[in-house]
């Protein structure tokens, strides 16, 4: 069994209210996630994954958006820099 690929993600919530982030890919991957207004959730999808982005309206779970993972491709030099080396004086 060959591994999958997995491309480096990103979603801003960029509205007042909290999402759920729902990603579904090849060989049963999933990934869920809480996002509150104005985070930004880094993940890695495989390949032809899908995202689904969900809210809680009056009645009941609502579908906002859906989008393949590789709209939410972050490009390398957009990530924001590891700090867990720095040091602090």
């Amino acid at each position: 069994m060959s591994p999958v690929a997995r491309l480096p993600c990103g979603f801003r919530n960029s509205s007042d209210r909290m999402v759920i982030v729902r990603c579904c890919g090849p060989k049963e991957f999933y990934l869920e996630r809480v996002v509150f207004p104005f985070e930004l959730l880094s993940f890695e999808a495989p390949l032809g994954s899908e995202v689904e982005i969900w809210t809680h309206g009056l009645g009941g779970p609502e579908l906002l958006e859906t989008l393949a993972s590789s709209e939410l491709l972050v490009e390398a030099t957009d990530r924001e820099p590891c700090l867990s080396g720095e040091t602090h004086g």
